[in-house]
């Protein structure tokens, strides 16, 4: 009778793992045939790159095919085992921010998110919302406690169709003696992280170390959850990621998947693996000095040859005024296109001062603002960009960009709102 309930069960087990299971492992060979990209999402020299030095932009990326989340013809949610490397790092002079996240999500694309704090996973109207289905595994580098009520700057957490996390921890991981010490982990360091996120009976557990370090035997966060109304029976899985006025570059350099092996982050590569750490060991001590005197003796002719250079790098173009305020220029062909060419049908004001227009700028709407460049245009857009460019409130319209590239004209791009 034992033996007979053994078959029995291996067939089962047989017929779910044909019929049910999903299992991929990539080890820096990700390539469009494995991953499908969104937004600002590319991959580079086999890396999936999420994230760039672009502000207000967002980048996705999944396993190209519907993966199955519940057991055919039942509520029973599947089990899974996720593992991945990721690399966080910060740009030179800006501080890095917002993150990224693992997700389970029913679609793909960039509708319905937003960049900035939400990540690419949510925006202002669906935000909380049950019907986004949407699991993710936030991995966040700025604190929004108002809105999100986030712990701090340096934290994962789970979001359940929202970023108000059902449970966060700040970054690390438990080790010591008896496993009580606990080890921060800075996110945004650059330093190649490996993560590991098991599903099974409710039980949610989220692990992370750096890479190539033996992995931690208490989990960061351990938590019981009810996915039964959060998980549709096919779910694309991915990462999503997303910069605001603060950038980083956000790579995925492995990342393996199963149903069933949960053993499945052990074959991931961690030897020879690229370093994305920003040094600052010139920075530091008796190197400060010497690299002070030598920048303070270099400086005033770097700032020539800024100036000397301009006109033959129409492209990057710098005036002194641009130096005063954050950098958030937009490129005229994206303004173009985002209002189709300065469409009449786009245009959702007038005034003394030129007209504004709706757009659609890398899946967000957005109100963009032509103003003559003769008369008070400078004057108007000089003001616009001193005010805005270093104000953000809840209660003011966004400034988001502008562009001077359009002869004859000043453009300034807001976050969209009835009335601009």
């Amino acid at each position: 009778m034992s033996l007979l309930y053994l078959v029995l069960i291996l067939h089962t087990l047989t017929t779910l793992s044909s019929a049910s299971a999903t299992e991929f492992v990539y080890n820096t060979n990700f390539s469009n045939k494995n991953i499908t990209l969104f937004g600002n999402a590319s991959i580079q020299s086999s890396i999936l790159t999420l994230t760039n030095q672009s502000f207000f932009t967002i980048g996705r990326a999944f396993y190209p095919q519907r993966i199955r989340t519940k057991r055919s013809n039942s509520s029973t949610l599947l089990p899974f085992a996720t593992s991945f490397i990721f690399s966080l790092a910060p740009f030179k002079n800006f501080d890095a921010g917002p993150g990224f996240a693992f997700l389970f999500t029913p679609s793909r694309g960039l509708n319905g998110t937003t960049s900035s704090q939400y990540l690419g996973l949510f925006n202002l109207s669906n935000e909380g919302n049950p019907q986004n289905h949407v699991l993710g595994v936030e991995f966040d580098t700025i604190r929004n406690g108002e809105v999100f009520q986030d712990i701090n700057d340096n934290h994962v957490g789970v979001d359940i169709n929202s970023l108000v996390s059902s449970v966060a921890h700040e970054a690390g991981y438990w080790g010591g003696k008896d496993d009580k010490e606990f080890k921060v982990l800075k996110i945004s360091s650059g330093e190649n992280y490996q993560v590991w996120i098991e599903f099974n009976h409710s039980q949610l557990n989220i692990t992370m170390a750096k890479a190539g370090e033996t992995r931690p035997r208490v989990p960061l966060i351990s938590s019981n959850v009810n996915l039964s109304e959060v998980l549709v029976e096919e779910m694309y899985v991915g990462f999503s990621a997303s910069t605001g006025r603060a950038i980083d570059s956000t790579k995925i350099l492995a990342w393996s998947f199963s149903n069933s092996n949960f053993s499945i982050g052990d074959a991931l590569v961690t030897d020879n693996l690229p370093s994305f750490v920003f040094h600052k060991k010139w920075f530091s001590g008796s190197g400060a000095i010497i690299v002070g005197v030598f920048i303070t003796t270099i400086i005033g002719a770097g700032f020539v040859l800024l100036i000397f250079c301009r006109e033959n790098k129409a492209n990057e173009e710098l005036e002194e005024w641009e130096l005063e305020y954050w950098p958030h220029r937009i490129s005229f062909h994206e303004i173009d296109a985002a209002t189709r060419g300065f469409s009449e049908q786009n245009v959702v004001g007038n005034g003394a001062n030129g007209k504004v227009y709706k757009g659609i700028l890398q899946g967000e709407e957005v109100a963009v603002k032509r103003i003559p460049q003769e008369g008070e245009g400078m004057r108007e857009f000089l003001a616009e960009l001193s005010s805005l460019g270093r104000m953000r409130h809840k209660n003011l319209v966004g400034l988001k960009g502008w562009c001077k590239k359009e002869k004859g004209n000043l453009i300034l791009v807001y976050d969209f709102m009835m009335e601009v």
